[in-house]
């Protein structure tokens, strides 16, 4: 894992290299100072050498001017490091998360994968730029400072560095504590976050149910369960800041004590004394940045563990080696056995069960059955956002599993019933069917969605920002936005999946009469529960348990007077 973490210095050595070299030097140069304060006490203050004092003075001022220089580089370069690590992993998770099958998201949730996205990569980029200077710094000025000590008196050396062990072993036991806390304050943090987000997306179902009291009540419960996550972690925190508190001033009081009795029997001379003061000052803070680098390591490496077990889910759905581009002709769709099923606690659910359905080129038909019967798994089987567990699945004799997914998913066009728009403007939207639409091409297809006069009406036209998942606009707005992108994508088949069954007739009409003008001459799906929409359709697939129970005209099926008939007198 570390190795797998230190890969990624690789691609920023040469600011890896200024920012350690400049670390380095910070630590040595200050180790300087005290020795020339040593000198001075020790030789020239007694022999009177006011310009050799002078010259060494303005030396320290030099020192202190070239660590401030040092002092800058590390702060914004080995900030930009970490930054820029950060930066890296982001875009590669993201990337990968494009990647990811849908199965991976159906059993994720969202707050999960943004914290991964967000303050774990955060948790990595502090690692990435404090970790290795940290280290650095303070073993380079620990050793250094005590290999002078010891140079310079050995018994004084050896009385100071008794309180070191000790501050150590306090400060990475109760480190592991505040850790602790901490983990827990993330993994509340995340609940609080996926409480919030789940009641603000579903605010309008909570208003209309009238149950904001008891979502404040459930976020109340995981906010307090938050405040007290962080009471502990606070209480922890003091404890542990009063006592290397306290440690500090010991280890100064070892030193001035130890000091005073050398002195006193002749070991030791005064100007040592001041020397070891000032080295004392010097140490504690590479102290203290040992005993923060093991928490910060291992959070950090916690972070990046989870950032690695993401890059590692390797999608469920890839393309073979051999892949080709899928080249439609005339939209012809062939279900040939096919099952799919899908793992859960109690074992297997089978959803789709030797399905054989055959679609011809250039007409539309349509998938109507109870709910749950496995109308849309086929459709999502055919763009195989899911694969089938068994059987094949062929466009114009091709075999889906075959081709690239790219040009697959190309060649079919989806309305959804739960249309998604971003959060942007419809311009932005539009631009997802063709992402070199012109505004020509934008309007056109506009008009063929039935959209164009609305979205002339308003004042910024194609600018008009739609809101969060199209709040701003309509159902039926939203559904025929999304027609209107799929008139710019072209693709040869369609799939229409229930995509009138919660609006007005009116909004109905027209989605219905532009999905209509989309699916000339094209190969057509329609997922309906609204049998009314499903009547002129050139053949009918009644779907039951995964299976095809019945197919045939609208007149063929209801004379046959089976499942059809029962479902289209039920329904309509």
């Amino acid at each position: 894992m570390l190795r797998r973490f230190c890969s990624y210095y690789r691609y920023y050595k040469g600011i890896f290299i200024l920012d350690m070299a400049a670390a380095l030097v910070s630590s040595l140069l200050s180790l300087v100072s005290p020795a020339i304060v040593r000198y001075i006490l020790s030789s020239l203050l007694p022999a009177g050498a006011a310009r050799e004092i002078a010259w060494l003075l303005a030396a320290i001022l030099v020192i202190y001017a070239v660590q401030a220089g040092t002092t800058f580089i590390r702060i914004k370069w080995g900030h930009y490091l970490g930054v820029w690590m950060e930066n890296r992993m982001r875009h590669e998770l993201f990337s990968h998360l494009q990647e990811l099958s849908f199965s991976y998201f159906d059993r994720t949730k969202t707050g999960t994968i943004m914290s991964r996205i967000t303050n774990d990569l955060f948790n990595i980029a502090e690692v990435a730029h404090h970790c290795p200077e940290d280290f650095l710094i303070s073993m380079a000025t620990i050793i250094g400072a005590y290999a002078l000590m010891f140079s310079f008196s050995w018994p004084l050396a050896l009385v100071s560095v008794i309180p070191l062990p000790v501050m150590l072993v306090y400060g990475i036991i109760f480190n592991r504590y505040l850790k602790e806390r901490n983990r827990a304050i993330r993994r509340t943090i995340a609940e609080v976050n996926v409480e919030a987000e789940n009641s603000i997306q579903g605010i309008r179902e909570v208003k209309s149910y009238s149950r904001e009291k008891m979502q404040e009540e459930r976020f109340d419960d995981t906010n307090t369960r938050l405040k007290t996550s962080r009471e502990k972690m606070y209480h922890t925190m003091a404890e542990y800041q009063t006592g290397m508190g306290f440690m500090r001033d010991f280890y100064y009081f070892m030193t001035i004590a130890g000091g005073i009795v050398l002195i006193a029997a002749g070991r030791v001379a005064v100007y040592d004394l001041v020397t070891f003061l000032l080295y004392v000052s010097v140490v504690l803070p590479p102290i203290d940045r040992l005993i923060n680098f093991t928490e910060q390591f291992t959070q950090g490496m916690a972070s990046f563990e989870r950032f690695t077990e993401i890059l590692d889910i390797k999608p469920q759905i890839e393309d073979s080696p051999d892949a080709v581009p899928l080249e439609v002709t005339e939209g012809r769709i062939d279900f040939t056995d096919v099952s799919f099923s899908y793992d859960t606690d109690d074992g297997r659910s089978i959803v789709i069960d030797h399905l054989d359905l055959h679609i011809p080129g250039g007409i539309k038909a349509a998938f109507v059955g109870e709910s749950g019967a496995g109308k849309s798994t086929i459709a999502a089987l055919l763009g195989r956002f899911y694969e089938r567990t068994a059987g094949s699945i062929m466009i114009d004799g091709t075999d889906i599993g075959s081709v690239t997914q790219k040009s697959l998913h190309e060649a079919i066009g989806f309305v959804q019933q739960s249309v998604f728009l971003f959060d942007a403007s419809i311009r932005e939207n539009l631009r997802y069917g063709k992402a070199d639409a012109t505004d020509e091409e934008m309007w056109e297809a506009l008009a063929n969605a039935n959209l164009a006069d609305f979205v002339s009406s308003l004042p910024d036209g194609l600018d008009t920002e739609v809101g969060e998942r199209g709040t701003r606009l309509s159902g039926g707005q939203k559904q025929r936005l999304s027609i209107a992108r799929i008139f710019l994508k072209n693709p040869r088949i369609l799939v229409f999946d229930e995509a009138t069954s919660a609006l007005d007739t009116e909004s109905e009409k027209l989605i219905q009469d532009a999905f209509d003008r989309l699916a000339e001459g094209r190969t057509s799906i329609v997922i309906a529960h609204r049998l009314s929409t499903v009547r002129d359709s050139d053949i009918i697939f009644v779907i039951e348990k995964g299976r095809v129970k019945e197919s045939g005209t609208h007149q063929e099926l209801m004379a046959l007077g089976g499942a059809y008939c029962r479902l289209y007198s039920l329904r309509d």
